[in-house]
């Protein structure tokens, strides 16, 4: 997939003028869509509540619909593309204003993709892109996976002397990856390769997925464990694995952020309460608060309005000390 990223406008959140409707299941629309009160109907189809980012993700999305006025049909995915596809199809039927999804993977959503293009039913993607033609959506609103495995790898090249917990001049890291085919796993396992290849010292020596979540996490750790007793860094595409890792180091006798250096991506709460316990060593932001942006796109899509094919969103990354500075203060 062509992951050139084209320039992002800075979206301003607006007020949108439309009557309150609250939640609803995607089974609750009606035959001729919308809520018949002048309401956006929005079709949102979820990826499921596999970490303490997604279910931030989902809370940001519902409440922000319930504070715009957006009839919002909101569908978990559990994980599987088909029930994703078979949500987004559902919307179509339900002649819904606009349909949003985060991608489970990045392919095979072509088909369905087409579908609302053919009912003229504009799609916007949240949080993970998909291989298709970039015609059959609107616009893409979301992280750049990328960069945040960039930032991962520079820290380590940065930091490459302290990392090398055996002493023997080698970095050997485990990645634990994240859904198999899902872009964020690919996007920062890539920035991440890109930047550590800069050290011929540091080495990934194993990666297996652990499917984003904190049990996977941990028992693809135990099995690392076992098998190597030179890892000195855990690179985990997302902060539920990184935790679940933390438990895996620690009942092996190990002390994480010590012995073995870990590395993480979102920061969430959870994550950086580690990270101001130094248990991680580092934390690359990955913002889930998609719901204000995700509303404003949606109504200037529905007005005719021009938005930009990329939207980023802002983030951050951070240090044992500067999780301390913010921890209080979080808001997932």
């Amino acid at each position: 997939m062509n992951k050139t990223l084209v320039a992002a406008a800075a979206i301003t959140l607006s007020s949108l003028a439309l009557t309150s409707c609250g939640d609803s299941d995607a089974s609750s629309g009606t035959d001729n869509g919308g809520s018949g009160d002048g309401a956006i109907t929005m079709g949102f189809a979820q990826v499921g509540a596999e970490s303490g980012w997604r279910t931030a993700n989902t809370k940001s999305i519902q409440d922000t619909a319930k504070a715009e006025g957006v009839d919002l049909k909101f569908t978990d995915a559990q994980g599987k593309q088909e029930n994703q596809i078979q949500a987004i199809r559902s919307y179509i039927q339900q002649k819904v204003d606009v349909i949003a999804f985060s991608p489970v993977v990045e392919t095979g959503f072509d088909a369905v993709l087409q579908e609302a293009k053919a009912a003229n039913i504009p799609v916007i993607l949240t949080d993970r892109a998909v291989d298709a033609d970039p015609s059959l959506y609107k616009t893409f609103l979301g992280s750049d996976f990328v960069v945040e495995g960039e930032k991962a790898g520079q820290w380590l090249v940065d930091n490459a002397a302290d990392a090398d917990a055996n002493g023997d001049g080698t970095i050997n890291v485990v990645q634990l990856e994240g859904t198999t085919g899902a872009a964020p796993a690919i996007d920062r396992a890539e920035g991440f390769a890109d930047k550590i290849a800069a050290d011929d010292s540091i080495e990934v020596t194993a990666s297996q997925t652990g499917d984003f979540t904190r049990d996977g996490g941990k028992q693809v750790m135990e099995s690392f464990l076992q098998s190597d007793d030179s890892i000195d860094v855990v690179f985990a595409h997302n902060d539920d694995m990184g935790l679940g890792a933390i438990e895996a180091i620690e009942a092996a006798g190990l002390e994480p952020g010590k012995d073995v250096k870990i590395i993480t991506i979102d920061a969430v709460k959870d994550g950086m309460t580690a990270l101001s316990e130094g248990k991680i060593n580092y934390i690359v932001e990955c913002n889930p608060l998609l719901g204000p942006q995700l509303m404003d796109l949606a109504q200037k899509v529905l007005d005719g309005e021009e938005v930009p094919a990329r939207v980023l969103t802002e983030e951050s990354a951070f240090t044992p000390e500067q999780a301390a500075e913010v921890l209080a203060d979080r808001q997932y």
